[in-house]
C-alpha cells in the first residue's frame, strides 16, 4: 500500500530548499529515500527544525553558518557531519585555504587529534567533493 503524501509545514518546505541548496539536492535526496521508518523522524526533525527554523535566519551569512558549522563538527569529533558540511561550505564559498586555517585554529581549541583528524578528514573528502561540485555546476549550465 503506497504512503499517503504527508502535507507539510511551511518550515518543513523552506528547510528542504535550504538542506539541497547547502548540501546539495543529491545528498539531501538520498538522506531522506534511504530513511527507513527509525530514521525518518530525525529526517524531519532536521529537515523541519535545523534547516527551516534556524538555517533560514538572516542573522548570518549562509558562509559564516557553514564555518561555524565545521568548527563545531570538529570541535565535537564528528567526521561523518563534518564530510557534509565541507561540502556545504565549499558550495557557500568557503576555500580551500579557509579550512585549513580552519583546522589550524581549532588546533588551539580543541587539541591537537581533533585538529589532526579534521586536516585528515577535509583533506581525504575534498576530492570527491570537488568532483561532486563540477559535476553539479554541469549540469547547472544545461
Amino acid at each position: 500500500m503506497p504512503k499517503a503524501k504527508t502535507k507539510r509545514s511551511k518550515a518543513y518546505e523552506a528547510g528542504l530548499a535550504m538542506r539541497k541548496k547547502v548540501l546539495g539536492p543529491d545528498h539531501v535526496e538520498r538522506s531522506i529515500s534511504t530513511a527507513d521508518e527509525f530514521t525518518m523522524p530525525f529526517q524531519d526533525a532536521a529537515t523541519e527544525f535545523a534547516w527551516g527554523s534556524v538555517w533560514t535566519r538572516p542573522g548570518l551569512a549562509l558562509r559564516e553558518r557553514s564555518l561555524v558549522t565545521v568548527a563545531m563538527c570538529i570541535a565535537l569529533n564528528r567526521p561523518h557531519e563534518l564530510k557534509v558540511h565541507v561540502r556545504g561550505a565549499i558550495r557557500n564559498g568557503v576555500t580551500r585555504k579557509e579550512l585549513s586555517e580552519l583546522c589550524l585554529h581549532a588546533f588551539l581549541y580543541c587539541g591537537g587529534p581533533a585538529s589532526m583528524d579534521a586536516f585528515r578528514t577535509i583533506r581525504d573528502a575534498l576530492p570527491e567533493i570537488e568532483k561532486l561540485e563540477k559535476r553539479a555546476k554541469a549540469g547547472r549550465r544545461r
